[in-house]
């Protein structure tokens, strides 16, 4: 059983690619955010009450979560499927999520991140497109690549198991495919961040925190493999865990 979920919500196009292909590997049960979630990395809703419903879409049965990705994947597993998922798929997401930066911020990512907390093999997928399309569900974009893609990662997954050390998937789609793929490290970072100061109407400030995009990106990680069109496939650990033998002094110099 192969649990699917998003960030964008439930009338995304990208979602019902993703369905459309799991769907010849395997039964496929959405459950997924009601509205627009990106952003809002791994939030999980502990101070309110989540609810679901169920409605068919283009024929296409969900489970609605008035909540994050994340609440969508707790929910799906304890509650709807009773039961971990041989595989859990997020996306297909409208906009690429690259760099150090996706992985803390993405709803897609973390909604991957945790199903595998719980056991499940996980994939996030994302497609590559102009920023004016990102946020936009009724836009015209060909996700016949990306559905080509997810359907050869699901299978492998299905019938493999995930690589040693490896707890999900972090796949991107290039707007202009080579047709090859790239095993990829996550770059430090994409966006140069901004902070545009604005006035309302009435005259009060409010602030629009947006980015540009960096100009470089260095051999082998996954901005430099969309940017020479591959899809980059990026291994990804629940261990964050750094160096700790650098901090083992602190330890003898402790005082208190």
């Amino acid at each position: 059983m192969i649990l699917l979920t998003n960030d964008d919500g439930i009338y995304s196009q990208g979602l019902r690619s993703a369905y459309s292909a799991l769907s010849e590997l395997d039964e496929v049960v959405v459950v997924a955010p009601i509205t627009q979630m990106s952003g809002v990395g791994r939030s999980i809703s502990i101070m309110r009450p989540v609810r679901f419903f169920e409605i068919e879409i283009d024929g296409m049965k969900v489970f609605a979560i008035d909540g994050t990705p994340t609440d969508a994947v707790i929910i799906g597993i304890y509650e709807i499927l009773k039961c971990i998922p041989a595989l859990t798929v997020c996306g297909i997401n409208l906009g690429e999520n690259l760099s150090t930066e996706a992985v803390t911020t993405s709803g897609t990512v973390c909604a991957a991140l945790e199903a595998a907390t719980h056991g499940s093999k996980a994939i996030a997928i994302s497609v590559e497109m102009h920023e004016s399309f990102k946020f936009e569900l009724s836009c015209s974009y060909d996700f016949s690549i990306a559905e080509k893609v997810l359907k050869w990662i699901a299978k492998k997954l299905l019938n493999e198991e995930m690589p040693e050390g490896v707890d999900a998937l972090n796949v991107n789609i290039p707007k202009n495919f080579n047709g090859k793929i790239a095993i990829t490290r996550l770059a430090r970072k994409m966006y140069k961040t901004q902070v545009e100061r604005r006035l309302d109407p009435r005259g009060r400030e409010y602030y629009w925190i947006h980015g540009t995009e960096v100009e470089t990106a260095e051999v082998g990680t996954d901005i430099y493999a969309l940017r020479n069109g591959f899809v980059s496939i990026t291994p990804i650990s629940l261990n964050a865990t750094s160096n700790c033998e650098a901090l083992r002094g602190w330890v003898d110099e402790w005082k208190i």
